[in-house]
């Protein structure tokens, strides 16, 4: 009986370390997100005493004809602790109103990170005007939990934190891909982020299929369009956009600042 124990012993050490040096590590490829928004939510914080008269029409009308969720599909490329986020064209919503075509319904931004050096570049669309920011990376602080779902396959760790001072939020992260990195600007967990919600935001960004791939040498290079400015610059030029917006201008801000 005891040597049979032994035996046992001897193959489960055996087996373990078979199935670590047969781990495999995605170090490279390709991720497609989707973001969604909850659009029942999100239009009524833009009411006001000053606009409620002329919104609420519209957004009876909205309800009417459109989903209560708007669905942004983009692809987040990976390699050599580089990324490059992407949103797909989105469609013009024909019949929607003035709602579904918004800064706040949509992906404004296409953002090269080098994890390594900790810098970026933010190609922004603020209205029709296009930016390219350089700036570091995002410092967000997390907080590590126990909680864990799957993602596209993947295993993942939640995480919590507060970023821009008041918006709270809830990633997954896998260390099946170790690459720091996530949709967005979302970074600095131990592993790839593949889930992001900001639930008093009520917006999320979660991955339906990761592809494990070489990528080629000219796959992850930063955005070239747009005017080039610090990132000093464009927060004060935000600042000066929506200086006379009245009571709508944190609103439009804070969407811009993600």
């Amino acid at each position: 009986m005891k040597n049979i124990l032994t035996c046992l012993i001897c193959l489960l050490i055996l087996s373990n370390k078979l199935f670590a040096q047969h781990a495999h590590f995605t170090t490279s490829g390709t991720i497609d997100f989707e973001r969604k928004t909850n659009m029942y939510a999100i239009i009524p914080k833009m009411f006001n005493k000053d606009n409620e008269a002329w919104y609420t029409p519209l957004f009876e009308a909205y309800k009417k004809s459109q989903p209560q969720f708007k669905v942004s599909k983009s692809v987040l490329s990976f390699a050599n602790n580089k990324t490059l986020f992407t949103p797909a064209e989105e469609e013009m919503v024909s019949g929607a109103g003035y709602f579904a075509n918004s800064p706040f319904a949509t992906q404004n931004n296409t953002i090269y990170s080098d994890l390594d050096a900790k810098t970026g570049v933010f190609q922004k669309k603020v209205f029709d005007e296009l930016f390219l920011v350089k700036d570091s990376t995002r410092k967000i602080k997390w907080k590590i939990t126990d909680e864990t779902r799957e993602i596209a396959g993947y295993n993942c760790r939640r995480a919590n934190a507060i970023m821009m001072d008041s918006i709270y939020v809830v990633a997954f992260y896998t260390t099946d891909i170790p690459v720091s990195g996530g949709p967005e600007s979302f970074n600095g967990l131990p592993g790839m982020i593949l889930g992001v919600a900001l639930p008093h935001e009520n917006i999320a960004w979660f991955a339906t299929k990761v592809t494990d791939m070489t990528l080629a040498p000219n796959a992850l290079t930063p955005p070239k369009k747009g005017k080039q400015m610090e990132a000093k610059a464009f927060q004060d030029k935000m600042k000066s956009t929506f200086k006379d917006w009245g009571s709508e201008a944190p609103f439009y801000a804070k969407v811009f600042a993600l």
